[in-house]
């Protein structure tokens, strides 16, 4: 079997067996073509088949040299998934990453933004330009519905349910929710809907797509980060923000409001509990106020 026939096999098992998306699929891939560059840059002939562990091991110390503890940790827990699928598929009998142990990492705490943070963000749009409206949708709905910037992107107009105040959300693995939608953020998507969307020339592809930009496409992750990135700097905030803070941010204002974290599990689209559960390690003062509220020896 040749790493290129490997890979591709890899890519179709990730997607069809385990429904993930291709920006995590081409992760896991990458992982896999480092091996294949150290293996032709040695001039060393490893098949994904006869590759042993003494081979792997010099690949992860050379590796290492360059990557941070958690990239380390990634790499080999993306190449051990990698094994372990040619062992399902049995192409192998073993996994040469069994005794190769990952770099202890400290659990990472999400960055936030404070409330007064994310209305100073918000204000700094300039709603006379013609994609200021739609910007503060944009913000609104990160923050007021805890999307991925996959999510938000996706959107569509028919995954609206205003009446219902829900919105149709779809996840990793195309699984699909349904998220409260705040009253003040249907306005902000309506106004935007009405008054800038209805006058694009829109491309006949993206139709149903909510957010779209000046040409009438639908806009990119990129294009997400850029805006946020700018408008931090805009008011001079000293930290490094992505969409994805607008969505720690939700799960951990819900929490410190008293939110239940099997409901802020369900808005988020996480498959497991212990996952949100990082949450609860953002503000610790939060869990002394629960014992003092609510434990009947209080």
């Amino acid at each position: 079997m040749k790493w290129i026939q490997a890979i591709t096999d890899y890519s179709m098992y990730l997607k069809i067996e385990r429904g993930l998306s291709d920006n995590t699929i081409n992760s896991y891939v990458l992982d896999v073509k480092k091996i294949i560059s150290y293996l032709e840059d040695n001039n060393l002939t490893y098949t994904p088949i006869t590759i042993d562990n003494i081979i792997v091991k010099q690949f992860i110390y050379e590796t290492a040299k360059s990557l941070n503890p958690r990239s380390q940790s990634r790499l080999i827990s993306g190449l051990k998934g990698f094994f372990n699928y040619l062992i399902f598929e049995e192409y192998r009998n073993d996994n040469p990453l069994d005794t190769i142990d990952s770099p202890k990492i400290g659990r990472k705490l999400p960055d936030t933004l404070s409330e007064n943070e994310i209305n100073n963000l918000i204000n700094a749009i300039d709603l006379s330009h013609p994609q200021g409206e739609r910007n503060r949708a944009i913000l609104e709905v990160l923050y007021s519905c805890g999307l991925r910037v996959s999510e938000l992107t996706n959107l569509k107009i028919s995954d609206l349910f205003f009446e219902e105040g829900f919105i149709k959300v779809t996840g990793k693995g195309d699984k699909q929710r349904f998220v409260p939608i705040l009253e003040d953020t249907q306005k902000y998507i309506t106004i935007y809907k009405n008054e800038i969307r209805n006058h694009l020339k829109i491309n006949p592809e993206h139709q149903d797509i909510l957010f779209l930009n000046r040409r009438g496409k639908q806009l990119t992750r990129a294009m997400i980060f850029t805006i946020i990135k700018d408008l931090a700097v805009k008011i001079d905030l000293d930290k490094t923000i992505s969409p994805h803070t607008f969505r720690h941010s939700f799960a951990t204002h819900l929490l410190e409001n008293g939110a239940d974290l099997r409901a802020i599990q369900l808005m988020l689209g996480h498959e497991s509990i212990t996952t949100t559960e990082i949450y609860t390690h953002v503000d610790r003062s939060q869990l002394a106020k629960v014992i003092n509220n609510f434990h009947p020896r209080k």
